[in-house]
């Protein structure tokens, strides 16, 4: 239970649920893995949240932070959970480089700076090489090297051998959500393709590498980017990528995959209380009550993660109600209309994300309202807030 005074997060276990199993039935075709991406605090949903959830349910954990990849090894540990295969895709240093490798989570190197891991992890004098993943970048111009420049930028893993194992290659697409016509992903494949065989003479290997491009819209609607696996991201929370990803799944996919959308976000009133004609409401007095007007003040905010620049165009649920934010968006507080939702100055429950009898309000409408995408929004909900898991 929340405190009174206070807004909070409801995860659905069943949607997340829901969610990795329509993916399994997506990838059943490809003899595909499944990943999932836990960055961003799992979305903005939690990562200590869902990690109990999504951690059977997937054959790999993506992570950005050193730190969340060892949390998901104090998990296995505590909860006696077999391990699972953990990628850690963001920069690590030197000392992290060495507790992720002894902890057995997969690195993964992005650029030659990585020279002072590998002598770190030489230095540490581990039992065995730790295991690596090489980025290339293949047009998204961020980590990782272009194919041509690999065997450059990537020259000090020929003689890494001894500390560091490449078990697999990755690259990030750049356009496959705001569009509907893939011709820069189809690039994006063909010089990953090149990139690979190019890391495959430099290391002189011929084993098998671990290949993984597809994010969610790339899982969804480009069935020839998965590859060995793929890194599920907001869609395993039940959210599309982008209008244009739902359109093309309908113009490519036989039947449009459900995606069940996890987070609801419901607060308590603080007061609830009637105004007189005339009164202004909230900073700048931007908003005047023509007539007797019954508000519920909910202490919620921008602080929390409701954006400022929805005032004066959302509105909150209340008893299966549109009751509109009346004024600007607070740093801590909103004040809204409940005259319709309500007879009388008792509390209220109030909900920002999610459904209230025949009424819902989704993240993406949110999102037109903050005009931003679903992921800021959800990743820019507060850390401080509490998370439960539902169902």
């Amino acid at each position: 239970m929340a405190p009174l005074n206070s807004s909070w997060l409801e995860i659905s276990q069943g949607a997340l649920e829901r969610n990795v199993a329509t993916f399994r039935g997506l990838l059943a075709q490809n003899a595909c893995r499944l990943g999932g991406v836990l960055k961003g605090n799992a979305y903005g949903h939690g990562f200590k949240a869902v990690l109990p959830v999504l951690h059977p349910l997937l054959d790999v954990l993506y992570v950005i932070e050193p730190e969340d990849a060892l949390a998901v090894r104090a998990f296995e540990a505590s909860t006696h959970a077999p391990r699972k295969e953990v990628l850690v895709i963001g920069a690590t240093e030197p000392d992290e480089a060495v507790a992720l490798a002894r902890a057995g989570v997969t690195l993964c190197v992005g650029d030659d700076g990585w020279r002072k891991n590998v002598e770190a992890l030489r230095a540490a004098r581990l039992p065995q090489p730790a295991k690596a993943h090489v980025h290339i970048d293949t047009g998204l111009s961020r980590e990782g090297y272009a194919p041509g420049d690999i065997r450059r930028g990537f020259a000090f893993l020929a003689d890494a051998s001894d500390v560091l194992e490449v078990v697999g290659v990755f690259s990030h697409f750049a356009n496959t959500e705001d569009v509907t016509e893939q011709e820069y992903a189809l690039f994006q494949l063909e010089n990953f393709r090149q990139g690979t065989d190019e890391l495959r003479v430099l290391l002189g290997t011929t084993n098998v590498l671990e290949q993984h491009l597809a994010a969610s819209a790339a899982a969804l609607v480009l069935p020839q980017a998965r590859l060995s696996v793929v890194r599920a991201g907001i869609s395993l929370y039940g959210l599309w990528p982008s209008t244009e990803t739902r359109l093309s799944a309908r113009l490519t996919l036989p039947v449009v995959p459900t995606l069940s959308p996890a987070l609801s976000w419901r607060c308590r009133s603080q007061i609830v209380k009637t105004l007189s004609p005339g009164s202004f409401v909230g900073y700048g007095c931007t908003w005047r009550c023509d007539v007797p007007t019954r508000i519920a003040l909910l202490p919620v905010g921008y602080y929390d993660g409701l954006p400022r620049l929805v005032s004066g165009k959302a509105h909150v649920i209340v008893k299966g109600c549109r009751a509109p934010v009346l004024g600007r968006v607070m740093m801590n507080h909103i004040i809204v209309d409940v005259t319709r939702a309500t007879h009388d100055d008792s509390p209220v429950v109030a909900t920002l994300v999610g459904t209230d009898g025949t009424e819902t309000l989704g993240v993406d409408t949110l999102s037109d309202w903050a005009q931003t995408i679903n992921y800021e929004f959800v990743t820019r909900l507060g850390p401080h807030l509490k998370r439960t898991l539902t169902d």
